[in-house]
């Protein structure tokens, strides 16, 4: 069994941070999110590193990872842009990329053995990459036995404004049933609220279990995905603005009784940044980190 390959969302535009998060800075040492991501993934036994990016900056974002890399893993870049799609579904209008489900797919041509995926923005911590890695060598190539990292939903939310999340079902033998994306959960007057259909506002368990984008995948999951991206795509050619997201590939492949997503918790600290008032909050938790020799003051 060949070591797991860990495949990095990292072409979002970070239209609420304002601006580029996966290459930001968040300690003096120069440290992105990313960073630790990669030292945690290196350290539990990820032999392999494919970056999702956009080419308007791969210049700038090798520079900061290529020597970081160099000698320690192989390393691969490929690219989510608006045109990755069949030529009759181009719409020179459409602005918004097409999701992390049409992110994932763009890793098919270099990803051929286990692999998890992740947001490039968000900390995992370290417990997490090395439950998701002992996992995925256990797991046969060729089969659809998928899993996902999960957390509390009230140890994901930011208090700077609203965030998206996927609310999984999980069933008694520990299993995924169902994944909903919530794209607007937000903290009003204390309590969790999210955004329902027509705009209201409801409650949410704050304990609910959510997914934070870090799923474990065999490769099977390509040809399915590719599949449904193309249903999708006829479905949605005069919407500029409808995403493909990847909880949708996991949902379908569920439905159709091919695959089995084991839910696997690790009391690792999860954060993220999705505004720019959350900086200082993740920027004092690696210190603290690093304070405690969870990770040495220089990662590389």
């Amino acid at each position: 069994m060949s070591k797991p390959t860990l495949v990095i969302l990292a072409a979002g535009m970070g239209s609420r941070y304002g601006g580029l998060k996966q290459m930001d800075a968040f300690t003096p040492e120069g440290d992105t999110i990313i960073d630790f991501s990669i030292y945690d993934a290196i350290q539990a036994g990820f032999g392999k590193f494919v970056f999702i990016i956009r080419k308007s900056f791969e210049k700038e974002f090798k520079e900061i990872f290529d020597k970081k890399l160099e000698g320690k893993a192989e390393v691969h870049y490929v690219y989510q842009e608006l045109e990755n799609v069949p030529r009759k579904y181009i719409n020179v209008e459409r602005k918004k990329p097409w999701g992390t489900g049409h992110a994932l797919l763009m890793a098919k041509d270099v990803v051929k053995e286990n692999f998890a995926i992740i947001n490039g923005d968000d900390f995992y911590g370290k417990a997490a990459f090395d439950i998701m890695a002992k996992s995925l060598t256990k797991i046969d190539e060729n089969s659809y036995n998928f899993t996902t990292m999960a957390y509390s939903l009230k140890n994901t939310v930011s208090e700077h404004g609203y965030v998206s999340r996927g609310e999984c079902k999980v069933n008694e033998k520990g299993y995924l049933v169902d994944v909903t994306e919530l794209t607007h959960i937000e903290i009003i007057d204390g309590i969790l609220m999210r955004k329902d259909v027509r705009g209201g506002f409801i409650p949410i368990n704050k304990d609910a279990i959510v997914s934070m984008n870090f799923w474990g995948f065999t490769p099977k999951c390509f040809g399915f995905g590719g599949r449904l991206f193309e249903v999708f795509l006829e479905a949605n050619k005069g919407d500029l603005k409808a995403e493909f997201y990847l909880p949708t590939i996991v949902n379908e492949i569920m439905k159709a009784g091919k695959a089995t997503v084991k839910v696997l918790k690790s009391d690792a600290k999860w954060f993220g940044v999705t505004y720019k008032e959350d900086k200082d909050i993740v920027q004092k938790a690696i210190e603290e980190l690093k304070e405690k020799k969870i990770y040495p003051k220089n990662l590389w």
